[in-house]
């Protein structure tokens, strides 16, 4: 239940992801999640800018889980303090 829950938070948060393209670099596409404080990804394609993303966000969430910190609420969760 907890890995769907993970899961579902993560599928929510890359639906509110924002991405721009960075001209001259060699990953040029970059994501960010607003929401989520220090959560962005880069990557040489869309697609992999977005995988890159949904990897951050999955260690960014253990990281504040092992670390009792809040997790902010997004969508249909609207508590997530895990503490």
């Amino acid at each position: 239940m907890i890995e769907s829950m993970l899961l579902e938070y993560i599928q929510t948060a890359l639906a509110r992801a924002k991405y721009d393209i960075i001209e001259d670099d060699e990953e040029p596409y970059y994501g960010e999640i607003s929401e989520l404080e220090g959560v962005w990804a880069t990557g040489t394609s869309l697609e992999e800018c977005r995988k890159n993303l949904e990897e951050i966000i999955g260690e960014w969430l253990i990281l504040r889980l092992r670390r009792n910190l809040p997790i902010p609420p997004l969508g249909n969760f609207k508590n997530c303090d895990h503490r």
